[in-house]
C-alpha cells in the first residue's frame, strides 16, 4: 500500500481504499487513512449535556475518546448492542472520535473511476455527510465525510460535554460554564 491510501491493482490502475461498515442495512465506506482502529464495544460512560448522538465516551489505552452514535446521527432507530457491534475509531481534524456501527467488515478497494460524486441527499442523509458513492461489483458503497458528520455548532457541544468532569449536575456544569453567575445585588 502506499502513504496515500491508495494500493495498485495488478494492471496498474490506483484503488482507493476504505474500511467497509454497516449501519441500518446500508454499507459505508471510511478512508482508510483516517481509521485507527476497530473495537469492540465496551463500556461507555456517559456525558451529562452531550448532545443526544452522543453516546459517552470510553478511556481507549488512556485516551478519552467521544463516542458517536451514527444510528442516531443517521436519523435511525436506536438497537442494542450485539456480537457484530464495534467502534471505529477515526482521526477527525486531529482528535480521535469513535463511531459505533452495526458491523464493520474488511477493507473495500475500489477505483477512482468507480467513484461518483455524492448525491444531493442518497436515504435520508444530508450530501455533506457523504463523499461520493463508489460502485464495487453490484453493490454502491456510500463513502463517508468524516470532517463533515459534526456541524461546528454539534462540535463545539461535544467539546463543551468532554470539558467537564465525569458525574458532573447540570448545575455544576452551569457554574463552570461560567454563563449563570449570581452578582450581588445593590
Amino acid at each position: 500500500m502506499e502513504q496515500n491510501g491508495t494500493a495498485r491493482a495488478l494492471g496498474g490502475a490506483d484503488l482507493k481504499q476504505f474500511i467497509g461498515f454497516m449501519v441500518g442495512g446500508e454499507e459505508y465506506g471510511l478512508e482508510l487513512l483516517r481509521v485507527r482502529e476497530v473495537i469492540r464495544v465496551r463500556e461507555i460512560t456517559w456525558l451529562p449535556r452531550a448532545p443526544s448522538f452522543v453516546k459517552g465516551v470510553i478511556n481507549l489505552r488512556g485516551d478519552v475518546i467521544p463516542i458517536i452514535d451514527l444510528r442516531d446521527k443517521f436519523g435511525l432507530p436506536s438497537r442494542p448492542a450485539d456480537a457484530d457491534t464495534r467502534i471505529v475509531v477515526v482521526d477527525v481534524e486531529r482528535r480521535l472520535i469513535g463511531m459505533v456501527v452495526d458491523s464493520a467488515s474488511q477493507v473495500v478497494r475500489i477505483p477512482p473511476t468507480q467513484i461518483d460524486p455524492p448525491p444531493l441527499q442518497l436515504g435520508g442523509l444530508p450530501q455533506e455527510y457523504i463523499a461520493g458513492v463508489g460502485k464495487l461489483d453490484e453493490r454502491l458503497v456510500t463513502l463517508v465525510n468524516v470532517d463533515r458528520l459534526l456541524s461546528g455548532e454539534e462540535r463545539i457541544a461535544l467539546q463543551q460535554s468532554m470539558d467537564l468532569p465525569a458525574g458532573a449536575s447540570d448545575a455544576a456544569a452551569v457554574a463552570a460554564d461560567g454563563c449563570c453567575r449570581q452578582d450581588a445585588g445593590p
